[in-house]
């Protein structure tokens, strides 16, 4: 697990620009959000997920997440069939803030053109990259009002 700045971001894990993550795990993805993405977004009191067997092709939003603040979207990192949704989020959205790449997982997709989308995602120093540049810009728009 790296941290830069109080986010974490899990060394095994791919990385979408809109902030969702995708654990591998032979063909079958585990999609959620990024640390970062839910300390921006606040407390998470609604989500609108697809349903199992809709297929999503990889850049695709497919879902929405609500905040007290805004409204996000879930990106597919990968193209595929949902083949399951994280049914404890009806109950408790707040899983994606407390444990957004445990517990607050959001859905599998069973992948079918993983590896060549694989390399559409980021991964090791890119997403370190790119995850500093995200909180820059953060904290100027935070800092402008």
């Amino acid at each position: 697990m790296t941290e830069i700045k109080g986010y974490n971001l899990p060394d095994d894990l791919y990385y979408h620009e809109e902030h969702s993550w995708a654990r591998v795990d032979g063909d079958k993805v585990t999609v959620g959000m990024t640390d970062f993405f839910q300390k921006e977004a606040g407390d998470i009191v609604f989500v609108d997920l697809p349903e199992e067997e809709d297929e999503v092709e990889q850049g695709e939003v497919c879902g929405k997440i609500q905040s007290r603040k805004w409204i996000g979207k879930l990106v597919a990192p990968v193209s595929g069939e949902i083949v399951e949704v994280n049914e404890d989020l009806d109950e408790d959205t707040s899983l994606i803030n407390t444990d957004p790449y445990g517990k607050g997982w959001i859905l599998v997709i069973e992948a079918s053109d993983l590896d060549d989308e694989l390399e559409n995602l980021m991964h090791g120093d890119a997403v370190l990259e790119f995850i500093e540049k995200e909180i820059k810009r953060a904290e100027e728009e935070k800092a402008k009002g």
